[in-house]
């Protein structure tokens, strides 16, 4: 069942290639919701993920485990786009920012 404190918008693109758009809180509660969509996207085919990191406000250690779950698990590569504050930081001083190919949000570009 879908968790209401995490939506995921799932758009495939070219073959092999998916895009997901995380919007809430990637938690001990949503995070196997993630999981459980990347793996069924793998056995559909589609083997490098783009996870939008964006629409994200919370991301605890649950949230991080996941994604690198996804990433050992994969077949492909998964690229983490929209990637800000706590989460960089975490990523950051985890050294996980270059396994899953993080790109930041440039403060900048924030309203």
């Amino acid at each position: 069942m879908p968790s209401p404190l995490l939506t995921i918008e799932v758009t495939r693109s070219e073959a092999g290639r998916a895009r997901l758009r995380l919007t809430g809180e990637l938690d001990f509660d949503t995070a196997p919701e993630l999981t459980e969509i990347a793996e069924a996207l793998r056995r559909d085919g589609c083997h490098e993920l783009e996870i939008d990191m964006d629409g994200v406000g919370l991301c605890d250690s649950s949230g991080l485990s996941a994604l690198v779950v996804i990433h050992r698990r994969g077949s492909g590569p998964i690229r983490l786009t929209g990637v800000r504050g706590q989460l960089q930081r975490l990523l950051d001083r985890t050294g996980l920012s270059e396994v899953l190919d993080a790109e930041a949000v440039d403060a900048r570009d924030v309203g």
